[in-house]
């Protein structure tokens, strides 16, 4: 029979039963972490993911978060503050008094909106009181937004809520005994009674200074401890922390920190609250809901399969005193292990080391039919020590076994093995607390295979945009980096390239498209592959970046880049610098002084049809090293540009640049990951033989081929050229000059260079159609065979595009 109180409990709506558990909680003694409470009968009641109230702070223009519940706020990409007068659903409902109800479809277009790991994700903002009381703030997942007993939840919850101010919080002498409040700029510390008793310290011998807390902490747990009562580490909202302490005998003693950063203002400083308690006897009290909700806010910001497996084993492992935990993959009749904890392949069975691969082992089902049987049955199965299993089985758990098959997606997508060495007692808890896992695992897991397939997706089409590798230079040697932002999955429009040019000369171009889409992933594959095609063609900086400029705005888009391009003359040692919009290039000098480039600089590519981009020269000594980054590595929201320059400019100048490669790992160290960064570095080393070179401008006259062969004898004999050499060469020359002369019109130029025993001898002209080597010639023909002659006698020849024509060249090898 059903009692009455049962019967009456059963028939409560739900905003019934949320005010009689608000009821329960005003009416128990109050306690430091009552505001937690009251917030997570949103959880409960109101089918939240997250609740927080915010209230002003000392500084009236900023509302802080006082209190939160639920999963972590930044997966939601909530904020420690808003600004009182900002747009934010926080600020007009703290401003106007009037509650916010968003569903989906209004979050669509909220300028304030981040990314979410749902399409449902809906918010609820409430006023605390009147106008200018502070707010309460809701979210969570709901394809309608929240429903009307979830609404009237939340307006329970919002008239429940009572917070201290932020001046008179922990202020009034008498803090709760387990209680603690820390200035943060002098490290004065005020505790409670139950503190005291915990550290061993009497009330008469306390002087009041945190450190003297902070010397009784095992060493090794003091670097977290520290990072928790520094204030340049913390934001304002909460922590929690487990360390130890020593003890006078015996082993040292857990205890768990919980506190928030106030912040400070109005002459008064930042200060951390909170309690320190017991941990060991804390853990004995630790429900099994608590368990859960901690592991579903690790899976909820774990983004790969590997850190799906990790927090299962942070989660489990330790509190459930398990020896051994496997994660596995179910693939067709294999089960592919993701996470091993111990990652040794003697503490697994022999089935599972005959199959070890490169990391993790795959096993077969089939070696394990009471394996396959559970995940045909979809349900949690738990074997004790006196259980007969499969040798596959029994050797993960001798004194107990549990299997948590995984589902996602209405399909099977692994299973979780957990295994004792000890012989294990299951409480009916216990049982309940591995089936809510499981689920929660698998579904992670689904999220997390298509997080892992988009970043290799992400990262295949960003490599196929970027070079493979970079050219072996003559005289420097160039390296790139490139690191894509972690904010999100999109790919991103930062590129590199390095152009080896006619002459000795290589060019060094670095941009940004703006964006982080596909389409900017495209318009940055194009850009790259035009300012190749531009600068291969001959062109100077200036007018291959302005080709660029118009080639972007005739494809009609509406994004722009911004681009550097450097053209390095390694033989002289100087060089053209073309900026458009872009961050300016970093010398480190041979000396080890860096010095920032003030190039004069146009307009981002896109933007302007009349833009002028003007060239800066550089100059160059062996040793030096030419820096070229995107803002990325520079610029953040928490650094800006001239500070980001500056500190480029210090570590480079700190960096050996005989190992460059280092040196550009070391400039990225500890990079900003918002943002894509390129990284572009080459040092100038000079050539060890530089080329003799001579030019001669051929005038179109009836004694020209004669003039350019006397102009080649005379140059090769002072080269000392060989006889054999000489008449082949002149040869050449007669044969090329004459084709440019008969088939083209403009101006000629003969260049003839000699380095290493290797002799080029060119001819430019105004045409760009290049010299076809006929397939056959009869004996009737006129002409046609001077190209033939031409590859007859030298090692190898070709053509180059050259601004506005090409170049035909030839090379002759130097005996001896």
């Amino acid at each position: 029979m059903v009692s009455e109180g049962a019967a009456i409990s059963g028939t409560r709506t739900v905003p019934e039963r949320a005010g009689a558990a608000l009821a329960s909680l005003l009416a128990s003694p109050a306690t430091a972490d009552r505001l937690r409470r009251v917030l997570e009968q949103a959880l409960v009641f109101a089918g939240a993911s997250f609740a927080g109230v915010y209230t002003p702070g000392n500084d009236p223009a900023q509302l802080f978060l006082a209190e939160s519940a639920g999963l972590p706020r930044t997966l939601y990409g909530l904020r420690d503050s808003y600004a009182a007068t900002g747009a934010s659903p926080v600020a007009e409902v703290h401003r106007t008094g009037r509650p916010q109800w968003l569903g989906p479809a209004e979050l669509a277009g909220c300028p304030d909106a981040r990314r979410t790991p749902s399409p449902d994700f809906c918010l609820a903002a409430l006023p605390l009181g009147p106008a200018g009381g502070g707010c309460l703030l809701a979210v969570g997942e709901h394809p309608g937004g929240f429903g009307g007993d979830e609404r009237a939840c939340l307006e329970l919850i919002a008239h429940t809520v009572a917070v201290p101010a932020p001046d008179t919080a922990y202020d009034t002498g008498e803090l709760p005994e387990n209680a603690f409040s820390l200035a943060m700029d002098t490290g004065r510390v005020e505790v409670g009674d139950a503190i005291l008793r915990l550290f061993a310290i009497g009330r008469e011998e306390f002087d009041g200074r945190v450190e003297s807390l902070l010397g009784r902490t095992v060493p090794e747990d003091l670097p977290a401890l520290m990072s928790v009562v520094e204030a340049d580490h913390m934001a304002i909202g909460d922590r929690e922390l487990e360390f130890r302490i020593l003890q006078p005998a015996g082993p040292p003693r857990w205890l768990r920190l919980r506190g928030r950063l106030l912040p400070g203002g109005r002459g008064r400083s930042a200060r951390l609250v909170g309690t320190v308690t017991d941990a060991s006897t804390e853990r004995s009290g630790v429900t099994d809901v608590a368990r859960v909700q901690r592991l579903a806010a690790a899976l909820a910001t774990a983004g790969t399969v590997k850190d799906v497996g990790q927090a299962v084993v942070a989660a489990l492992r330790k509190p459930l005193q398990a020896d051994r935990i496997a994660l596995a993959e179910l693939e067709n009749d294999r089960l592919v292990v993701t996470v091993l904890d111990p990652p040794r392949p003697e503490a697994w069975p022999d089935v599972w080391r005959s199959e070890w691969r490169t990391e993790w082992p795959d096993a077969p089902v089939r070696a394990m039919p009471t394996l396959a049987a559970a995940l045909r049955e979809g349900r949690t199965r738990i074997w004790s020590d006196a259980s007969a299993l499969e040798p596959a089985l029994a050797d993960v758990g001798r004194g107990g076994l549990a299997v948590l098959p995984l589902p996602a997606g209405g399909r099977m997508a692994g299973a979780c093995l957990i295994g004792w060495d000890r012989p294990h007692d299951f409480a009916p808890d216990e049982r309940a607390l591995l089936t809510a896992c499981a689920a929660l695992t698998g579904q992670a897991l689904l999220r997390a295979h298509a997080f892992d397939a988009e970043h290799e997706l992400v990262g295949m089409l960003q490599r196929s945009l970027l070079p493979r590798r970079l050219p072996r230079l003559p005289g420097a040697v160039a390296v790139a980096r490139y690191l894509p932002t972690t904010a999100g999955l999109e790919v991103g429009g930062d590129w590199y390239d390095v152009i080896p040019l006619a002459d000795n000369h290589v060019a060094l171009v670095i941009g940004d498209v703006q964006g982080h889409n596909a389409g900017a992933a495209t318009l940055m594959g194009q850009m790259r592959t035009a300012l190749r095609a531009y600068a291969v063609e001959g062109h100077t900086p200036d007018v291959v970046v302005a080709h660029a400029n118009r080639l972007l705005l005739d494809m009609e888009t509406d994004l722009f880049a911004t681009c550097a391009y450097v053209d390095v003359d390694v033989e002289q040692g100087t060089a053209w610098c073309v900026r458009a919009g872009h961050v300016q290039p970093v010398l480190r000098h041979p000396d080890g002084t860096t010095e920032i480039v003030q190039a004069e600089g146009g307009p981002p590519l896109g933007v302007l049809g009349q833009a002028e981009f003007p060239m800066t020269p550089l100059r160059l000594q062996p040793g030096t090293v030419i820096a070229l980054t995107t803002d990325g590595l520079v610029e953040s929201a928490q650094t800006d540009l001239d500070a980001g320059m500056d500190r480029l400019a210090r570590e480079l100048a700190a960096a050996d640049p005989a190992h460059l490669g280092l040196v550009a790992d070391a400039l990225l160290t500890g990079a900003h990951r918002g943002d894509d960064v390129a990284l572009l570095l080459m040092r100038y080393d000079g050539m060890a033989v530089r080329p003799l070179r001579e030019s001669w401008t051929v005038w179109r006259v009836p004694e020209a081929v004669r003039h350019a062969r006397r102009f080649t004898r005379r140059t090769l004999r002072t080269w000392s050229v060989p006889r054999d050499t000489l008449d082949a060469a002149l040869l050449v020359v007669s044969e090329l000059v004459t084709n440019a002369l008969v088939h083209t019109g403009g101006p000629v130029r003969l260049d003839l260079g000699l380095v290493n025993r290797r002799l080029r001898l060119a001819v430019a002209d105004s045409s760009p159609r290049s010299p076809v080597k006929p397939a056959s010639i009869g004996w009737e023909a006129t002409g046609g065979r001077g190209i033939l002659l031409v590859e007859a006698v030298s090692a190898t020849w070709g053509t180059i595009p050259v601004s506005g024509g090409k170049q035909v060249w030839a090379d002759l090898v130097l005996d001896g």
